[in-house]
């Protein structure tokens, strides 16, 4: 019996290293290596800016080192909006511009996320339904919670809807219009 659970102790690792995956190990009170994923939750909520009527969620979930981050949106214009990670998690301003710009550590121009060169914040587009409800998800290893990396962690930055749509190219920010909501990036 007790050779069993040191071969389910091995077999873990063996599939833990061969998926990359960064796992924790701890004992248990017999001694046991036991294996458990890094895990950080992380729920916001949006303000309305620019006198618009925007509500909604995002999350943002790791998991042994990948972000899964998820916004749900209620009173937009029906079609397509932007979103970005603005540098500051500063919602105060009633136009929302107390979040500053993208939030780009790296000092890249402004792009479309995972093509070329772009900023961490850069997003990207999402499409706001006929009733003006709109869902956005993207699962990213750039980005941590709270991990103190510079070029990573999203703490303490704010998030920004836009009123338009992000064309890609313009620089700084994708001529996406005025702020509608934003939420700081807080625990």
């Amino acid at each position: 019996m007790r050779n069993s659970k040191y071969m389910i102790v091995i077999l873990f690792s063996m599939f833990f290293s061969c998926t990359n995956e960064n796992p924790q190990l701890s004992n248990d009170e017999n001694g046991l290596n036991i294996i458990s994923a890094k895990k950080v939750k992380l729920d916001i909520i949006f303000e309305s800016k620019s006198n618009s009527t925007v509500k909604g969620t995002a999350s943002f979930d790791e998991i042994n080192g990948r972000v899964t981050f998820v916004a749900k949106m209620t009173g937009l214009e029906p079609g397509i909006h932007a979103i970005h990670i603005h540098e500051k998690s500063d919602c105060t301003a009633p136009d929302g511009s107390s979040a500053g710009g993208h939030w780009n550590p790296t000092f890249q121009p402004h792009g479309e996320w995972g093509i070329g060169q772009y900023h961490k914040g850069d997003i990207g587009n999402f499409t706001a339904d006929k009733k003006g409800n709109g869902i956005i998800t993207l699962t990213t290893a750039e980005w941590c919670i709270g991990c103190g990396d510079n070029n990573k962690d999203i703490l303490g930055k704010g998030l920004i809807v836009h009123q338009g749509i992000d064309d890609f190219v313009t620089q700084p920010s994708g001529n996406a219009g005025a702020r509608v909501a934003c939420s700081a990036i807080i625990q």
